[in-house]
């Protein structure tokens, strides 16, 4: 079961035939994980050890105008010092828009990958599935 969230979307994130720029998809993708990180994990995400290790992003329809984006976020893949998050962004009509992943890696201060904390195992657990067909 996915985290559900809304992004809100600025004018400056619109390219010039009014749909939501393709760079900005990794701006949703941040902003629903940092939801998933207050909302189920209890901390801030700025709060954590974790950097980025990767972002893909597959785009099938555009967003268009300002309107709060539907973004669904939930962990697929937890490894020993990193983990996978899945996203699908959906259109104010509930189309899927964009679907991607990026993947998480927790680090000391020396730069070396560490086990992931707890609370992100347990919390993670409840949202490995991505959204089922029959919701879009």
């Amino acid at each position: 079961m996915p985290l559900e969230t809304t992004v809100a979307v600025r004018y400056r994130d619109l390219d010039p035939m009014g749909h939501v720029n393709n760079a900005v998809y990794a701006t949703l993708f941040e902003e629903a994980r940092n939801a998933f990180f207050r909302e189920v994990v209890g901390t801030e995400l700025a709060e954590t050890d974790a950097v980025l290790a990767s972002l893909s992003v597959e785009f099938h329809a555009p967003v268009d105008g300002t309107d709060p984006v539907p973004v669904a976020v939930w962990v697929p893949t937890l490894g020993e010092t990193s983990c996978t998050f899945g996203y699908e962004v959906r259109t104010a009509d509930g189309d899927r828009a964009a679907t991607g992943e990026t993947v998480l890696v927790t680090l000391d201060d020396d730069g070396e990958p560490v086990p992931l904390p707890d609370a992100l195992r347990e919390a993670a657990a409840a949202y490995d599935d991505p959204p089922t067909p029959t919701e879009r």
